[in-house]
């Protein structure tokens, strides 16, 4: 194929523009058309890949999909915590509510291809390079989305609810929703200067 040409002011603007909305963000009842969400998940599969293992996979929780994870999510925490003795109605609420008011929540998973012999953290890296396509994806239609690592993220007792294997990993939850303020967060970023250093010779 020919070498494709690309908008470079474009690029920079996009990822230097791209800023996490949380829920207290989100417009609540107001779908975002799965076909955006489509299109964001096609851009994570063009993440890098070493080996071409693609350990990237996800679950997309929309409509009464969302009252299902959700459920799920509060009665696993209500299960552990109380066999903990550390059971908080208000985090159960929480975690039965918050999904309800995004439009997608998109459970994202790691699943390792123990043949391929490659080191675990270039699996995550590569599935954290999909996630970022799916933010800049957002970010290009005007979304409010966050990547968060909360409730069933760490508990190995919901593994098997999203298909896992044990060498697999749940690697935290992607919301989106459209925005319910025209008011954007503000970017901040120490100097890239102050990270790098240069080896010239």
């Amino acid at each position: 194929m020919e070498r494709p040409e690309f908008n470079i002011e474009e690029v920079n603007k996009i990822i230097r523009g791209r800023r996490s909305m949380f829920i207290a963000q989100f417009k609540e009842n107001d779908p975002v058309d799965d076909s955006i969400i489509q299109e964001m998940l096609e851009n994570a599969n063009w993440a890098p890949t070493h080996k071409l293992t693609e350990p990237w996979s996800f679950t997309v929780f929309s409509g009464d999909g969302l009252k299902k994870f959700a459920d799920f999510q509060a009665e696993l925490y209500k299960q552990r915590a109380e066999k903990n003795g550390n059971f908080i109605e208000a985090t159960y609420q929480k975690f039965k509510e918050n999904p309800l008011k995004a439009s997608h929540v998109i459970a994202i998973k790691m699943k390792r291809d123990i043949r391929a012999n490659l080191p675990v953290m270039e699996e995550i890296a590569a599935v954290a390079m999909a996630v970022q396509n799916m933010y800049l994806t957002a970010a290009a239609h005007g979304l409010a989305a966050y990547w968060g690592t909360g409730g069933p993220t760490f508990w190995p007792e919901a593994k098997e609810w999203f298909g896992l294997e044990e060498e697999d990993m749940m690697m935290g939850f992607f919301y989106v929703a459209k925005p319910a303020t025209d008011r954007y967060p503000q970017g901040k970023r120490r100097p890239i200067e102050e990270k790098v250093e240069w080896v010239r010779g």
